[in-house]
């Protein structure tokens, strides 16, 4: 009876298995919709994709990146200050195409394998070693600036001031 039981037991485990694992997409006649580990009638299973974990740094790994951190630091502390020449801040003006050079100076000058880079409304949108980064088709309305000096690892060792600025484009409404 014993090896029945034990086969029986193993058999009930491999079917209700992956009955488990399953997820069950509801819409009642309202259409509120609702997920379940049961079946319902008229719901149907959802595939759901696997879970992605995370595996947290040794922590002997975190103090070697606060000490490039803290080099970062001091490395950054070399520029006085990083800014726009161009556009200025609150600035309104014209441009049909919607492109803008943005003009970009830092005191000192740039070091080497550093560069600007320009974000446009928190999106990076250029980076140059001149100091000037063309943008095309900027669309119309007001848009926040900054100006970064990145190392030759991408890493932002100084932050320019936040500027605002609005684009006028011709449209067909006016």
């Amino acid at each position: 009876m014993k090896p029945r039981t034990g086969l029986f037991a193993a058999a009930l485990i491999l079917l209700t298995g992956p009955a488990v694992a399953e997820v069950y997409r509801n819409v009642d006649a309202q259409g509120n919709v609702t997920f379940s580990d049961e079946p319902t009638k008229g719901s149907k299973a959802v595939e759901v994709k696997p879970v992605t974990t995370v595996t947290l740094p040794k922590p002997q790994n975190v103090r070697e990146t606060d000490k490039l951190r803290e080099e970062v630091k001091r490395e950054g502390s070399v520029y006085d200050s990083v800014g726009f020449a161009y556009p200025e801040n609150n600035q309104a003006f014209h441009s049909g195409s919607g492109d803008i050079q943005f003009e970009v100076r830092s005191t000192p000058g740039l070091q080497a394998g550093h560069k600007y880079e320009v974000t446009l409304d928190g999106q990076p949108v250029g980076q140059s070693t001149s100091g000037s980064v063309s943008v095309r088709n900027v669309f119309r309305g007001t848009h926040d600036a900054r100006v970064h000096i990145v190392d030759e690892n991408g890493v932002q060792v100084k932050t320019g001031p936040a500027i605002s600025f609005t684009v006028h484009r011709p449209s067909v409404a006016n």
